[in-house]
């Protein structure tokens, strides 16, 4: 359920409200708009069913948020999340946010190039994978600790922030001290000891849709980590799994208005990971424009006939400052920059 507080509530009330909450085992999560404040509960809230909280000085009303996915559902919050990442570019506000890499660090080299290319294309994020899940165990799996300290050089010599992968709950506190946003990727969008893991730090989590994930699927595990205490959660579509076979995956790009309408969280689409191709990057990333996306995950490799790891689907550094360039009137036109 939902407690939308008067407006003009005290802060006395509303810790007064948080302390009868947790004396009946609830817990809550509250989300101070610019008009009202609300306070999530979550557990079985057939408890308070005795107590008569309209009563309660500061209450306005009470109401039950049908959904299953509580904190994660515009009942909870009306107004969309805005995220700032260290400072330097906010998601889910009013620029579409390029996120830029390759696949894989391969070296220092490598992705010190590729961060001053996109960089110089006007990309403000960094993306790059030191631990990496394959489909098969003898392919390159990352560079792990090695790979996350020239993740942390290139950021030092560009200035973008970090996004990079973490798949093993033992590893948050090593990615958490390296990364600006830690990404989970579509295979552990389901690994619930991990969503929980970083539910409990202090970095934004970028959320991918798993392979075959409904749209309920991808919030339910959203709903994981915010109910975990992390309200910094960024939505990915990268395309799911259908009978179709000249695409990797198949990108939903009707996802994209349909989170904007159920939830409050910011969705960007990762263009790269659904066609599979580079050719397909450009009109799917501007579909993805145009469907209202508040940012990009697009794969760049200085060489990507010499990646490690999905070098068919990479931009080389013009075709990705051609891109940037052929989204700036589109992007406009949807009201946002770039």
């Amino acid at each position: 359920m939902i407690i939308v507080l008067k407006p003009g509530a005290t802060q006395e009330q509303i810790d007064h409200i948080a302390e009868r909450l947790s004396k009946v085992g609830l817990k809550h999560h509250v989300s101070k708009g610019s008009e009202r404040t609300i306070i999530g509960v979550i557990g079985d809230d057939r408890i308070l069913s005795a107590y008569p909280l309209e009563a309660v000085p500061g209450i306005e009303k009470v109401l039950p948020i049908l959904k299953p996915y509580k904190l994660a559902s515009r009942d909870f919050k009306p107004e969309k999340t805005t995220i700032n990442i260290d400072n330097k570019v906010t998601i889910g506000g009013d620029t579409l946010v390029i996120i830029g890499g390759p696949c894989s660090v391969e070296s220092e080299e490598q992705i010190l190039s590729a961060a001053k290319a996109v960089k110089e294309a006007g990309a403000h994020i960094l993306r790059g994978g030191a631990f990496k899940p394959r489909t098969s165990p003898y392919d390159f799996q990352g560079l792990g600790k090695e790979g996350l300290k020239y993740l942390a050089s290139a950021s030092q010599e560009t200035g973008l922030p970090i996004i990079t992968e973490v798949m093993d709950p033992r590893e948050v506190d090593l990615v958490v001290q390296y990364a600006s946003i830690i990404q989970i990727g579509a295979r552990n969008m389901q690994n619930y000891s991990l969503l929980k893991e970083v539910g409990a730090c202090k970095k934004p989590i970028l959320l991918k849709r798993g392979l075959s994930a409904t749209i309920k699927d991808l919030l339910m595990s959203a709903e994981y980590i915010l109910s975990s205490g992390n309200p910094e959660v960024i939505l990915c579509e990268r395309g799911i799994r259908t009978f179709v076979e000249v695409t990797r995956n198949t990108l939903d790009i009707s996802a994209v208005p349909v989170i904007k309408e159920l939830s409050h969280l910011p969705i960007i689409v990762d263009p790269s990971h659904a066609g599979g191709n580079w050719k397909w990057v450009a009109p799917l990333s501007k579909a993805s424009v145009a469907a209202g996306c508040d940012g990009l995950l697009i794969e760049v490799h200085p060489n990507p006939e010499e990646a490690y790891s999905d070098g068919e689907q990479s931009l080389t550094p013009t075709k990705f400052i051609n891109l940037i360039n052929e989204l700036k009137p589109l992007v406009k036109l949807m009201g946002k920059i770039i």
